[in-house]
């Protein structure tokens, strides 16, 4: 009996996890990390490129990985609640680095009336589970959650 709980109870997480791309273990700490670093860029920080081991990929000045999701499709954000607690959303950004067309930049209202930096129409986010500059854990997740390029698109997407 206690198993058959264990399991129904897994796969009901696996389920729900499944809706944002998974958590991949994030936890409560990164998350505060990431959340943090989206505070940061409401500020007004801006975007840049560095290098990866996925090629050239778009970060938030501090070296923070920034990530679409593709349900979004270039419009408003579709990740709350759950998801938003692992995929945390980019405030508004001000400047692009080199390499990075200013004509791209732009926000969109989120639910609660904050405003989340969008590049070429994507809504940007953090991943809970990229603790250090340069992490790429996000990437792929779920088939839904990508770097992006210079260009505003996907990176394996």
């Amino acid at each position: 009996m206690v198993r058959q709980r264990t399991a129904a109870l897994a796969a009901a997480l696996a389920l729900l996890m499944a809706a944002c791309g998974g958590d991949d273990g994030a936890d409560a700490t990164a998350g505060a990390v990431a959340e943090s670093d989206a505070a940061d860029d409401a500020a007004g920080a801006g975007i840049e490129l560095a290098s990866s081991g996925l090629g050239e990929i778009i970060v938030d000045a501090a070296g923070h990985t920034l990530y679409l999701f593709v349900p979004d499709a270039q419009s408003d954000s579709t990740c709350y609640d759950q998801c938003e607690t692992n995929w945390p959303p980019a405030g508004e950004v001000v400047t692009v680095g080199a390499g990075l067309d200013a004509s791209l930049l732009g926000s969109t209202e989120r639910t609660n009336g904050d405003a989340q930096a969008t590049y070429n129409g994507w809504p940007l986010y953090y991943f809970a589970n990229d603790t250090a500059a340069g992490d790429t854990n996000g990437q792929g997740l779920g088939d839904a959650w990508y770097v992006i390029d210079a260009t505003g698109n996907a990176i394996g997407g």
